[in-house]
């Protein structure tokens, strides 16, 4: 088994949509960034990838690529567990993040851990997404930005996995 850490930020702008999980929310802001911004996948991404000891997400999917310009970040968030399957893992499970205080995402956690799910081929009882307030310290808590993190456990592809 190997376990990874990842992390993200983005601030908030005009003009953008805001997606979390691969649910775009309706707010009068959106997160600023090369890809859709999708903060939380973003962390997981950076979790698998650190749990396969591959570096970064920015060293797989730069800031720089031309063709990420806009590219849908669960996109990338396959492309991330295709590559744990390349090296012989699977991800085994995820608990993540989200820290922002607005919009309040109660209400769509439900299905950003199953969107979640469906791209890395596992149930949604595997993934686990949590909404934290900053206490309106910091760039979060003055409504700049946000921050996501998310640990991942990579099992061997193949092996029994714990339940």
């Amino acid at each position: 088994m190997r376990i990874g850490f990842g992390f993200d930020s983005h601030r908030f702008a005009e003009g953008r949509r805001l997606l979390l999980g691969g649910v775009e929310l309706t707010y009068d802001k959106g997160l600023l960034g090369h890809s859709d911004a999708d903060a939380l996948i973003h962390a997981i991404v950076d979790a698998i990838i650190g749990a396969l000891g591959e570096g970064d997400i920015g060293r797989h999917f730069p800031d720089t690529d031309p063709h990420l310009k806009g590219i849908s970040s669960l996109v990338i968030l396959k492309r991330a567990a295709e590559l744990a399957v390349h090296r012989g893992y699977v991800v085994n499970n995820v608990d993540s993040t989200v820290i922002l205080e607005k919009p309040r995402l109660a209400s769509f956690l439900e299905e950003m851990r199953r969107n979640i799910a469906k791209v890395l081929g596992t149930e949604a009882s595997r993934v686990n997404v949590k909404a934290k307030t900053n206490e309106k310290m910091g760039f979060i808590g003055r409504g700049e930005g946000i921050a996501a993190f998310a640990v991942v456990t990579l099992a061997r592809a193949g092996a029994d996995e714990v339940a």
